[in-house]
């Protein structure tokens, strides 16, 4: 009995199963063997369509149910080898797929009780082939078997669960090895129940046919996931693990990988305490998705970060940050935004370098796009950068973004800015302001669950501000005399904050930080306290000459000023800006507990 593969007709769409073939053929029979031919095409480029792991087996049981065989199922080995690293053989197979045709229409799938039969054999959940079994012989040897060949009967018993007596008699049962390029990865058994005709020898080559597409779309599902971990792991530690938290400012921040490639993307943002209590918001986007891209993303940010140290205006690191890309060598430009929030006076200074202006939502409810000079992309060399400083009062909120939260193959960039905006306005439309997490969800909208043709990279700030009562601020020459009085107006200032307790350390602090300033100003220098969570006191002065801890011997006069500030403070440092440099110490607040 012969039943041929849809006679003349075109491969079957990709919707439907390929049609069922029973083709023992003879040799002059050239019909059986063009429908084995269509059916393979079909079937083959069905398996291709698998885009991962789970969805390459359901293909391949589609393909073969009912078309081929009335029963496939998959072992594959746990785990999986990938790649072409040598490593040891797993040595366990576990069930993966399952399919079979019902008994009351052999051209269906049965959705209701397993069905019974010969056919309906069940499969092993776990199979452990011995390393010098016949089992793993012949997956070894990657060639298809019947199941009653001389010797097989054994190995099908095994990936049945049964016993060997149970194994369908003749020609009903093909064990087909899944053989990739490196590995084997496990094997497929095919069973055809007693209704129809027994697989023959051309029927084996079908199996193969199949055995080996199934293998390579394994691979590449493999490759392919294992390509996507590893880029998404890759741009996730080039983020900032986690955000600063600067007084006067709160921070909130979203990541999404583009869902359409695999390759690591160049989007990244990052947030820089900057000395008194400023911070930087900074926003970018390497063009293009690749390793390139990645490695240039890496170099730009750590460039950004050590420009933010040097305390310059937001269009000077822009700046700098073009001639750096330039001398990167490569042909690959991005776009930054870089935003520098002061808490103290409530002023927003903020520069592009070809980026998408910002939204701030201002306490009111109303949601502002930003009027940033563009500037050029980095990379391209022409400058051009400009800073505009805008009021940004307590309560209000800064959203920085790449284009990918705006721009789709539906809407064009303009379009989707307003569309953010809108978003953001009908957030802030209640009677309390949602929290910054909350507002990222809601500037993300759909996006985060849906398909995205681009990476997102999003950094929200709300900005809280400090209270000019809790600030001061001197400027004093650079005198002998200019250690003593800055004793007198911390003495002073903490009794008016309340701090008595602080005041003996503070002054023996501010007292040797300042005479180590005078030392080498030519200018005025400065103090400032500032009351927040913690006490923080900075000095500046003129000189690049950064002070370092030593320990002094016992015969000198001197060298003991920062050993005492380092014992008395629960942080210090020193950090060179444009003007020259600006020591600092912090100590908690009486009551307030400390680390440790």
């Amino acid at each position: 009995m012969t039943k041929q593969l849809g006679g003349g007709d075109p491969a079957p769409p990709a919707t439907q199963a390929p049609p069922r073939t029973d083709l023992a053929a003879g040799p002059d029979d050239a019909e059986p063997h063009t429908d084995r031919l269509r059916y393979l095409d079909a079937a083959t480029r069905r398996i291709a369509r698998g885009m991962n792991l789970d969805e390459t087996l359901r293909e391949l049981c589609r393909a073969a149910v009912p078309a081929f065989t009335d029963t496939a199922f998959v072992h594959m080995y746990a785990p999986l080898p990938v790649g072409d690293e040598a490593g040891a053989a797993p040595g366990v197979l576990r069930l993966r797929s399952a399919d079979r045709a019902s008994p009351r229409d052999p051209d269906a799938r049965g959705s209701g009780p397993p069905p019974t039969g010969p056919h309906a054999l069940p499969a092993a959940e776990v199979v452990t082939p011995a390393a010098d079994g016949l089992l793993s012989k012949l997956l070894q040897d990657g060639r298809p078997v019947f199941g009653n060949s001389p010797g097989v009967t054994s190995a099908a018993a095994e990936l049945l669960g049964t016993s060997a007596p149970a194994v369908p008699p003749g020609r009903r049962l093909i064990i087909a090895p899944l053989h990739g390029r490196s590995h084997i990865l496990g094997s497929a058994v095919l069973i055809r129940g007693p209704g129809r005709p027994e697989f023959t020898d051309d029927d084996l080559i079908v199996a193969s046919q199949l055995a080996t597409h199934t293998a390579l779309g394994l691979e590449k599902a493999m490759l392919y996931e294992r390509e996507a971990a590893i880029a998404d792991t890759l741009q996730r530690t080039m983020l900032p693990p986690s955000l600063p938290e600067p007084p006067g400012v709160r921070l909130a921040s979203r990541y999404l990988p583009s869902s359409r490639t695999a390759q690591v993307g160049g989007d990244w943002y990052d947030a820089i305490p900057l000395p008194g209590n400023r911070v930087a918001l900074v926003i970018g986007d390497v063009m293009g998705h690749s390793m390139t891209s990645a490695a240039i993303m890496g170099q730009l940010r750590t460039s950004v970060q050590t420009l933010a140290g040097l305390d310059l205006p937001p269009d000077e690191v822009l700046h700098h940050l073009d001639e750096q890309a330039g001398r990167l060598g490569s042909e690959h430009t991005a776009t930054c935004l870089y935003a520098m929030y002061d808490p103290v006076q409530q002023r927003l200074l903020v520069s592009s370098a070809g980026h998408l202006p910002p939204v701030l939502l201002h306490p009111d409810g109303r949601a502002e796009v930003l009027q940033v000079p563009p500037g050029a992309p980095i990379g391209v060399g022409s400058g051009g950068f400009e800073s505009v400083e805008t009021h940004a009062p307590a309560g209000a909120t800064l959203l920085l973004y790449t284009d990918g939260l705006v721009e789709s193959r539906d809407s064009d960039v303009l379009t989707g800015v307003e569309a953010l905006r809108a978003r953001l306005r009908a957030a802030t439309s209640g009677s309390a302001p949602p929290t910054l997490e909350k507002l990222c969800d809601e500037a993300l909208g759909a996006l985060g669950a849906g398909d995205r043709d681009d990476d997102i990279a999003l950094l929200a700030a709300r900005f809280e501000g400090i209270l000019p009562e809790t600030v001061a601020y001197w400027y004093m020459a650079p005198r002998p005399q200019t250690a003593g009085q800055a004793r007198r107006l911390t003495r002073r200032t903490l009794g008016h904050w309340g701090l008595e307790s602080l005041v003996e350390t503070t002054e023996l602090m501010v007292s040797e930080v300042v005479a180590n300033a005078v030392r080498f100003a030519s200018r005025p220098i400065t103090l400032r306290l500032l009351c927040t969570d913690v006490l923080r006191c900075e000095v500046g002065d003129d000189s690049p000459i950064v002070p370092r801890m030593r320990h002094a011997r016992l015969s000198d006069e001197g060298g003991r000023g920062l050993f005492l500030v380092d014992q008395l403070s629960q942080s210090w440092g020193a950090t060179r800006v444009s003007t020259g440099k600006v020591v600092w110490f912090e100590q908690p607040l009486p009551d307030t507990p400390t680390d440790g």
